[in-house]
């Protein structure tokens, strides 16, 4: 993925899209065409100027200057397109990402993925069956180290 910014140029009626590689050592500046459509689609000057305004992401915060583009793909992808989908509730996807978390032994971080799944409306009698449910399935040192987790997360 290029780390792109964009500019829309009207040019004889064709309209374009300019990207810039900030990644690439030379900057490299391409453009491509795009339709009456997509250009519609692109965000406002005044959105983008909102965009900067926005206060920073805890990943960016923790991990901006060491790994850049990991934070721009947590960021972007994951939370800003991803977690973003209408096809699962964030309800259902907190749930997913929780039963992932500790079927994969990923314990460190669950903390964040708890907390989130309550914000998304999961209760902590949920989280603790599905758990409890897991141990069955995902083994019983994975889970628990979950309730371990679990238990710290929801006495604060």
């Amino acid at each position: 993925m290029v780390n792109r910014t964009y500019e829309r140029v009207v040019n004889r009626a064709v309209r374009y899209r300019l990207f810039i590689d900030m990644a690439s050592p030379k900057a490299s500046v391409w453009k491509e065409k795009v339709s009456d459509e997509q250009y519609s689609k692109q965000p406002s000057a005044s959105q983008g100027a909102k965009d900067m305004n926005k206060e920073p992401s805890a990943i960016k915060k923790n991990f901006g200057d060491f790994s850049p583009k990991l934070v721009q793909l947590t960021d972007d992808v994951l939370f800003g397109d991803v977690w973003e989908r209408a096809e699962l509730s964030k309800r259902d996807r907190s749930l997913v990402t929780v039963a992932a978390l500790i079927a994969g032994g990923n314990s460190e971080q669950l903390p964040f993925h708890l907390q989130r799944a309550k914000e998304n409306g999961v209760t902590e009698a949920e989280l603790i069956e599905t758990i409890t449910h897991l141990a069955f399935y995902s083994g019983w040192p994975r889970a628990m180290s979950a309730i371990t987790v679990a238990k710290e997360v929801f006495k604060k």
